[in-house]
């Protein structure tokens, strides 16, 4: 399944733009690079993959519109995904945006 098109252009319009973030086609979706951290992804699964980080992962997670986030049958520490339902709204949107921004921000950038 090929990632949602609009919902990646609707980061675009939420995402700060500059030298630090890039684009990557990843896995299946479109992932959204910060400082050369990944931040999120728009998953070809459909929905969002949000890094949060582990220390906050189990405050989000909530078995309904926000879930572990898998990869194949490995969990994928410190990150959600996020159903395509819940990220309609553009106000959940900015949350979730702001959200794996500020998490790949407080990493070391990577070159």
């Amino acid at each position: 399944m090929a990632y949602d098109e609009e919902l990646a252009e609707r980061i675009r319009d939420l995402i700060e733009s500059g030298p630090t973030v890039t684009e990557r086609r990843m896995f299946g979706g479109l992932s959204f690079m910060v400082d050369g951290n990944m931040a999120l992804a728009v998953s070809g699964e459909g929905g969002l993959l949000v890094r949060v980080g582990s220390a906050l992962h189990d405050r989000f997670v909530d078995d309904g519109s926000v879930r572990q986030a898998m990869m194949g049958n490995r969990e994928m520490t410190g990150w959600v995904r996020v159903s395509a339902p819940h990220v309609e709204d553009d106000a959940h949107l900015r949350e979730w945006v702001t959200r794996g921004v500020e998490f790949a921000r407080s990493l070391p950038p990577k070159s």
